[in-house]
């Protein structure tokens, strides 16, 4: 992928050494709003959950489509980023959330539940674009040995978005909800649309901010001046065949690991508020429940903070390794436990989930060279896992019951263990055709 091709403004970048902090400070605003708007996925489960009437599974649509969007649109937004360069995709991402964000408005007023299906796939269409575009951007807008710090940084800020989406989402949307609620089943088909219309309508005002917002970012991007980042340099040996990211194991371990990491991380989020409401693990109102999922979020963003400076000096792959183990662990003790410990043990996994994404990202691009742009768009395209198990653990849940369901995640940890330890070893492929030889 040609990814010298940002735009006709931009100017010469910095030397190779050195790490443009202007542009890395515009590019991290972009990191902010899209996991402002993924932790909003958090408070429509539960809100769209009671409105409808839905079991944990379908609820869990709401993360099926936003995280299919991923899949359906990451590898045509590598082809976009070839197309018309990283700033032209970004901004192109900016507005095709703002329409998503403005859809959320006519699927309010009908009310119905697979309009806002529709609206949370355009969102995500536009997300996925900046994911494609801003990852690979920051990766390489430095030196290669401190990429996975620059990516851990930015993401910190992305974290910041999600600790302050769900305290914002869940004051405006289900604090007015609160107010309001009533047992559906003694309604008449007539009241039942006329509750569900006033209660969706908690959504209007902070979709129709968030597009404004969304339209102010797109401006600033399509004007700033973007380093033009010369990234065609292909450190790898070349060998006889075409090479293709296929023929790299870390590139195709690593999409299975961003896989199963953003469907662990948005399992349990999607499920805090829920879990937490069980009798016998928090007994919380929803929006009580509402305000300790931040807590979740927000150790990802300390943990992304420190990870940024520890990994300047200790190895990505085996950091990763620790912090899995130590999910894995924590996990286990809320399945296992009750009450207070477990609900602080499953909101301290946010923490030990802060440098995973980064840090596999950074590991699934390592020493990719003009192949960078497509190993992106295959390891933004994994992150479908945010659909795929969430989903699944909504069945466990309807099944097993949402304590034990909690067992998915666990799989999901152990993997991404393997992968910081084993998997992301670089290993060119002259070299594993040499030795089949």
């Amino acid at each position: 992928m040609a990814i010298t091709n940002v735009s006709s403004s931009s100017v010469t970048a910095h030397a190779p050494g050195d790490t443009n902090k202007s542009a890395m400070a515009m590019v991290t605003t972009l990191f902010f709003m899209w996991g402002f708007l993924t932790s909003l996925n958090d408070i429509l489960i539960p809100h769209l959950k009671a409105i409808f009437s839905l079991n944990y599974a379908e609820a869990m649509l709401v993360q099926f489509v936003f995280f299919c969007a991923y899949a359906a649109f990451g590898i045509p937004s590598g082809k976009i980023v070839e197309w018309i360069g990283y700033q032209r995709t970004m901004v192109a991402g900016l507005f095709t959330m703002c329409a998503g964000a403005l859809l959320f408005i006519p699927a309010a007023s009908v009310p119905s539940f697979p309009l806002f299906l529709s609206a949370l796939i355009v969102l995500a269409a536009g997300i996925t674009a900046l994911q494609v575009a801003a990852n690979p951007y920051v990766s390489v807008l430095g030196p290669s040995e401190t990429a996975s710090s620059r990516l851990n940084l930015t993401q910190a800020f992305n974290s910041l978005g999600t600790v302050i989406g769900p305290l914002i989402g869940g004051y405006l949307i289900l604090g007015v909800a609160a107010k309001h609620t009533l047992d559906v089943t003694t309604l008449n088909a007539a009241q039942l649309h006329i509750y569900r219309q006033h209660e969706a309508a908690t959504v209007k005002f902070p979709y129709l901010a968030i597009a404004l917002a969304l339209v102010i970012l797109g401006l600033a991007i399509a004007l700033y001046k973007f380093p033009r980042i010369d990234a065609t340099r292909d450190y790898r040996p070349i060998g006889d065949k075409k090479d293709t990211m296929w023929r790299h194991r870390h590139v195709v371990l690593g999409a299975i690991a961003i896989f199963v990491y953003v469907g662990a991380e948005v399992s349990i989020g999607s499920f805090l508020i829920n879990y937490f409401g069980q009798r016998d693990i928090g007994g919380l109102t929803a929006l009580r429940a509402s305000e300790m999922v931040p807590f979740y979020w927000g150790g990802a963003m300390v943990g992304r903070f420190i990870g940024s400076a520890v990994l300047q000096k200790v190895k990505t792959g085996k950091l990763l390794a620790l912090c899995a183990v130590v999910a894995v662990i924590l996990v286990l003790t809320s399945m296992l436990t009750f009450g207070h410990v477990a609900v602080w043990s499953i909101l301290l996994v946010g923490f030990f989930n802060s440098i995973m994404f980064p840090s596999i990202f950074t590991l699934g691009i390592a020493e990719m060279g003009p192949l960078t742009g497509e190993a992106s768009g295959l390891l933004v395209t994994a992150i479908v896992g945010g659909a795929i198990i969430p989903e699944l653990q909504g069945i466990l849940a309807d099944h097993i019951g949402i304590h034990h369901a909690f067992i998915l995640p666990i799989l999901c940890y152990l993997y991404i263990a393997y992968y910081g330890l084993k998997g992301s070893k670089v290993i060119f492929p002259e070299k594993l055709e040499t030795k089949a030889a």
